[in-house]
């Protein structure tokens, strides 16, 4: 059921829609370029809303219209039916109608900087890392978005200590940005020869892609060291410095990338993590003073949080923030990611809804 006040909202965007398309035949207008050219950008955004609301009146005049032929003894089997697909396409239509409310994230269409880093647990987390590290590849595979990885350390058995990529593709940040969190994995390690059930973590930071307008950074401010890049198990892998260290003074920010054969390159990859960092470390300050709101969000990407746990021996993955549970998670392992992302979405959507209504 859609809140009177929520469809409050939608009617007076409507009415705004209808208000622009006149003023966008006025001769008058049509003469002050700038104007009209604000006005048509402003009318394209509210066409979802004004369609939306279209559709809102047209299926409660349906439902409406099916409800009185139950009464009809001829008409009562197709009108149940037909009442039934009303109220169930009503429903789906009220969920894109909240999403249409709720004010859009200006990062939600950035690109991702995906930092993974194993936690608790020793190489069964830096392994279960580079399974965390292998769902969003596929899960990205599936968005038809690029990933590409821009920094890691590998250990002997093929984890990761630390590992950070680069997605890129449309509306990446907005269905990733859950993701932020420890993650917590139950198990019986490849390490484990007893058979017993471990627990271990892997953190997961997803930032949004920032640029050099969005962040100014003052060369004087930035310590660059240049090193030997080493394998796995620590020896060299190169005889000349390609690998780079950038560490930003003011913040205590550090930056390693050796991934590359060129320094230039390897310099190249740190400065885009350091720019996505010293977005979201500045963001972050700004945003102490409302801590408790952000901590009541889903989604906030609090990164002490345990957000979610994947426990093989009942093949359940639970998302403790909204309580959510699948029995799929070896599909959710291989990047079959939509369907916690979706009810992540609901939840926060639902939570912003009400927040807003408490407000008026």
């Amino acid at each position: 059921m859609l809140h009177k006040d929520l469809e409050e909202r939608l009617r007076v965007l409507h009415q705004k829609y209808i208000q622009l398309q006149a003023k966008l035949s006025d001769p008058e207008i049509i003469k002050d370029i700038d104007l009209y050219s604000k006005l048509s950008k402003e009318f394209k955004e509210l066409e979802p809303a004004y369609e939306a609301y279209n559709r809102y009146v047209k299926i409660k005049k349906d439902i409406e219209f099916a409800k009185e032929l139950l009464e009809n003894k001829e008409f009562e089997d197709l009108a149940k039916e037909e009442l039934k697909r009303l109220e169930k396409e009503k429903e789906e239509l009220e969920k894109e109608i909240k999403r249409l409310l709720v004010p859009k994230d200006e990062k939600d269409s950035k690109n991702v900087i995906l930092e993974i880093r194993a936690g608790v647990g020793g190489e069964e987390a830096a392994l279960f890392a580079a399974d965390l590290l292998n769902m969003y590849q596929k899960y990205a595979e599936e968005k038809g978005w690029k990933f590409s990885i821009l920094s890691a350390q590998k250990t002997g058995l093929g984890g990761y200590k630390e590992v950070i990529a680069l997605i890129e593709g449309k509306d990446a940040y907005s269905k990733l940005k859950y993701e932020s969190g420890v993650h917590r994995v139950q198990r019986v390690p490849k390490t484990e020869s007893g058979g017993r059930i471990h627990t271990s973590t892997a953190t997961v930071a997803v930032l949004p892609e920032a640029d050099e307008t969005e962040v100014q950074i003052n060369p004087e401010d930035l310590k660059i060291e240049t090193f030997r890049a080493s394998g796995a198990g620590g020896q060299y892998v190169n005889t000349t410095e390609t690998a780079v260290r950038i560490t930003h003074i003011p913040t205590g920010i550090v930056v390693t990338c050796q991934d590359e054969r060129s320094q230039f390159q390897n310099k190249l990859k740190a400065m885009k993590i350091l720019y996505a960092r010293l977005k979201d470390y500045y963001e972050r300050q700004k945003e102490e003073k409302i801590a408790q709101e952000r901590r009541e969000q889903v989604g906030t990407g609090e990164r002490s949080e345990k957000i979610r746990t994947y426990n093989f021996p009942q093949n359940r993955v639970t998302d403790h923030r909204i309580n959510y549970t699948s029995h799929r998670l070896q599909d959710i392992l291989e990047g079959k990611l939509d369907e916690i992302i979706s009810a992540l979405e609901e939840h926060e959507i639902e939570e912003r809804l009400r927040a807003s209504l408490q407000e008026v």
